[in-house]
């Protein structure tokens, strides 16, 4: 019986959040053991009621988890991976993606934290830059940053998304009080619908003044790039050969777009009323872009961090794949967000999306 009794103590003791979690030292759990089997032999029960009250201490004090994790990093290839060791490796990388899913609150809470990190270490060497600020809007952050615009102004003219508040405007402002560049990277949305209704020859129609905010024309395109090739394919509801399962569409676009932004290439809408083909150079035009200007306020010994929807990101694919005609040799790390219900190991569909894939709950509180 005082075997049975030590057993459960010691089992108990290696449980993080029990009570006996600090009876490490075999004397502990000794001393405690013999107290019970002393306090059962001075007040004799029947057998079956003593095994019966050592099962129910048993399972009462092992019924609750021991954790409950919000979310877990992995590695591209699965293996789970520490925080500290994953910002090792981003410390020495020339560019940084974080693909988020725009509404998932970890995703947001972890862009901070890491760009905070990532200051610490780099300091100002950090230029940011994200999906959710288009070019023409620079000089409105410029001047919001030089105090030259107060931020009510500044929220009246920017195309701001609904969740620029809790998600994207900390990341603003701590660029604005380290004194580091913002930078707004992506096509103004006005020349991504045109896109999505006539074609990227369409661009060429327009004026110098609004060709400065965009990349050099004519952008190279290639419809076979696996990102743009799966959209496609999703659209149409037919698989492609290389897929596994249905061809996911863009993480940034239906569902998790806020709901007061104007319609844009790639949301509902926008399929509905334009050709597949133009839609995914619609795609095309924004991550031609976002590459050309990161590119543009990037240089050597800077490290740029881009915040952007994870299908932008995924695979080394979208963005990466212009700005790898830019930029051949940098050394660009992806980190990817995906949700699942089971945190424990990264699922085959997200394996490969990034060097690293934060696994978030699937259960987590939305932004919007």
């Amino acid at each position: 019986m005082l075997v049975a009794i030590l057993t459960v103590l010691r089992i108990q003791s290696l449980t993080t959040d029990h009570p006996f979690k600090n009876f490490n030292r075999p004397g502990q759990i000794l001393s405690h053991g013999l107290f019970v089997y002393i306090r059962i032999i001075a007040n004799p029960l029947p057998m079956k009621n003593i095994l019966i009250t050592l099962v129910v201490l048993f399972v009462s004090l092992t019924a609750w988890p021991q954790d409950k994790p919000a979310y877990q990093i992995f590695t591209g290839d699965g293996n789970d991976v520490k925080y500290s060791k994953m910002m090792k490796d981003l410390e020495k990388a020339d560019f940084v993606f974080y693909g988020e899913l725009h509404n998932n609150a970890i995703a947001h809470w972890l862009e901070l934290e890491i760009t905070r990190d990532l200051y610490d270490e780099n300091g100002q060497k950090l230029v940011l830059g994200a999906e959710m600020f288009e070019t023409d809007n620079q000089i409105l952050i410029d001047e919001l940053f030089k105090g030259w615009l107060t931020e009510k102004k500044f929220t009246e003219d920017c195309r701001l998304w609904k969740n620029y508040p809790t998600d994207y405007k900390p990341l603003l402002m701590f660029a604005q009080e380290k004194k580091i560049p913002f930078i707004a990277t992506n096509v103004p949305r006005r020349y991504a619908s045109l896109v999505a209704s006539k074609g990227l020859q369409a661009l060429d129609s327009l004026s110098a003044e609004a060709k400065a905010f965009l990349p050099p024309l004519p952008i190279a395109f290639d419809p076979e790039v696996p990102c743009y090739k799966n959209m496609l394919s999703a659209m149409n509801g037919t698989p492609t050969p290389s897929a596994t399962a249905k061809p996911a569409m863009p993480s940034t676009m239906p569902a998790t777009m806020p709901a007061t932004m104007p319609a844009a290439p790639g949301m509902p809408s926008a399929m509905a009323a334009h050709s597949g083909d133009n839609v995914i150079k619609a795609q095309a035009i924004k991550d031609a872009t976002m590459a050309w200007f990161m590119n543009k306020y990037y240089s050597p010994g800077k490290q740029f961090i881009h915040y952007n929807g994870s299908y932008h990101s995924d695979n080394h694919e979208g963005i990466i794949w212009y700005l790898k005609k830019l930029q051949p040799n940098a050394k660009i790390i992806v980190i990817t967000t995906v949700s699942q219900d089971d945190l424990k190991k990264l699922e085959a569909e997200g394996k490969g999306k990034g060097d690293y894939v934060v696994v978030v709950q699937s259960r987590m509180t939305n932004t919007y």
